[in-house]
């Protein structure tokens, strides 16, 4: 089979949401030693998550592992009888989605991160210190496409879209989108060079290489970012409460800071 330049990209694309969905799929059997936590994480936090994890663990209070991936999937495989014990969305609606059918433990749900918006541009690419996105998007991207997580079902996508029209480009981009499984298929295709320009998490942004900021976003163009964590109905345990606590501490909220997210 003969694909275009474009159809290998859409290829990728499609093996990389697959990959993702098995990788869900296959680390999520109950974790073999009794004190483990397995928590369904957003893949936008799989850098600053994990660090926790392992201060958590050092700190001699068990062990937490993370499954990373879009908020969507990981929200879908919970419904599905994924056991997870903490679930960690990169927006509300998909904990809203759970919620709504009783797959979370509402006391315990709360916005534990906040996040915005960023235009970015492979790092080799040239600066340009007078990038508007209102009026430069469309010229910068030329007859290429822009790499975006899906906005039909990825939090960073919603988010992204809700800015494009915002500034009027909607019209313009919807036609004009690589449709990424997460955020992270945006950063690494833009990375790459296949895409000129990508719209992801600031946090992202910062703790990626290959890529610089073009441009940012103001929190007036789309929805405020938050990042609600909760327990899984059925799932609740001392380990689990605890490490919901231990996020809550100042020294997570330094980490958290570190890696480029703000506090809600």
């Amino acid at each position: 089979m003969i694909f275009t330049p474009f159809a290998r990209l859409v290829s990728r694309v499609t093996i990389s949401f697959t990959v993702l969905t098995l990788a869900v799929s296959m680390t999520a059997p109950r974790p073999a030693h009794a004190a483990d936590v397995l928590a369904f994480a957003a893949a936008s936090t799989s850098e600053a998550l994990t660090e926790a994890a392992e201060q958590f663990a050092r700190a001699g209070h068990g062990r937490v592992r993370g499954v990373f991936a879009g908020s969507s999937i990981l929200a879908k495989q919970i419904e599905n009888g994924a056991p997870a014990d903490i679930y960690l969305s990169a927006n509300p609606a998909w904990m809203d989605y759970l919620a709504a059918r009783g797959h979370i433990v509402a006391a315990t749900r709360r916005d534990l991160l906040a996040n915005s918006l960023v235009l970015i541009a492979p790092a080799d690419s040239p600066p340009s210190s007078a990038f508007n996105a209102e009026t430069d998007i469309v010229a910068a991207l030329g007859d290429r496409r822009l790499a975006v997580g899906d906005p039909d079902h990825v939090p960073a996508g919603i988010y992204a879209r809700q800015a494009l029209e915002a500034l009027g480009l909607w019209p313009v981009l919807e036609n004009r989108l690589i449709r990424a499984a997460d955020v992270r298929v945006a950063l690494h295709l833009v990375a790459r060079g296949e895409a000129p320009l990508g719209i992801v998490y600031a946090s992202d942004a910062g703790d990626f290489d290959g890529i610089r900021v073009a441009a940012a976003f103001t929190p007036a163009e789309h929805a405020p970012i938050r990042y609600p964590i909760a327990l899984v109905t059925g799932r609740d345990n001392p380990v689990a409460r605890q490490f919901l606590e231990f996020l809550a501490t100042p020294e997570m909220a330094a980490l958290f800071r570190r890696h480029g997210f703000a506090l809600p």
